[in-house]
């Protein structure tokens, strides 16, 4: 499926993180001499019970849901040089402006990250023109909890961090030159659960492009969710470049059933792959 996509840039998700990077190296192959990964927030334990099951240290009170520290994490692969990157993974949940927080006990305010996985500014270092910034991250899905819709709010302020960060309303700087937003909000804007005011808002933003990609039928949607009685397909992965970017084709790798990369992809994850192509700057 990588050599499908033949992508200059590859972000993927859901991949388990090692000190040595040695998955990712070996998924990286020949083809991608760059790469950055961190530690992500799965799996990061916060010493607290925030599950509310009676017990410290399990999945649903790491940082990010996740069995072990480094679960389900992201990296960035890359045929161009990158940068030095920005980490803000360890912003507070409580100190996003406006912040959508549940109800919450002070010693689980005082300690809850608001990202599920990370939120990543990485400079992509172009042959010609200003760095590229690329803006990564990967949310929580809007389920899994109860009434008090924790995780609806925590992905919808996932989301919202970029809009904050891109006009100033945060204590770090905005990036400066082009950027690209790359990953998984797991929200759709019109259907499904998930904070869509939130996604729509991100989509909206002038500084910013939706591509709108499509699968070969014309489908904007990214992510498969029919078995189980589950929402059916949804639009929950973006890639938004800057407005001063042209965008020359976009699309999702979707194949159709009798296309052998189809069972490869469905398998991989029921989310699909979605790409831009762009000129440089």
């Amino acid at each position: 499926m990588i050599e499908a996509l033949d992508a200059d840039v590859l972000l993927l998700l859901d991949v388990d993180y090692d000190a040595g990077h040695l998955a990712v190296r070996a998924l990286a192959g020949d083809l991608y001499p760059h790469l950055f990964a961190l530690r992500p927030n799965t799996g990061l334990q916060t010493g607290l019970d925030l599950d509310g099951d009676g017990r410290r240290g399990g999945a649903g009170d790491a940082q990010g849901w996740g069995r072990f520290s480094g679960q389900g994490g992201m990296a960035l692969l890359s045929r161009l040089p990158l940068g030095e990157a920005r980490d803000f993974s360890d912003v507070l949940w409580r100190d996003l402006p406006a912040a959508n927080l549940p109800p919450m006990a002070p010693e689980a305010r005082a300690v809850q990250r608001l990202s599920t996985t990370g939120h990543w500014d990485v400079p992509l270092r172009l042959p010609d023109g200003p760095d590229l910034r690329l803006l990564l991250w990967s949310a929580t899905p809007p389920i899994f909890d109860g009434p008090e819709d924790r995780n609806g709010r925590r992905g919808g302020d996932e989301a919202l961090f970029w809009l904050h960060l891109l006009e100033g309303r945060l204590p770090h700087a905005p990036p400066q030159g082009p950027v690209l937003l790359m990953g998984k909000a797991n929200i759709d804007p019109s259907a499904g659960d998930g904070a869509q005011g939130a996604i729509r808002a991100l989509l909206a933003y002038p500084g910013l492009r939706d591509p709108a990609p499509a699968g070969p039928d014309g489908s904007l949607a990214t992510a498969d969710f029919r078995a189980a009685n589950g929402p059916g397909l949804l639009r929950t992965d973006y890639i938004l470049p800057d407005r001063g970017l042209r965008v020359l084709r976009s699309g999702v790798l979707w194949p159709p059933p009798e296309d052998p990369l189809a069972h490869v992809v469905a398998r991989a994850s029921r989310h699909r792959p979605v790409w831009v192509e762009l000129e440089p700057p």
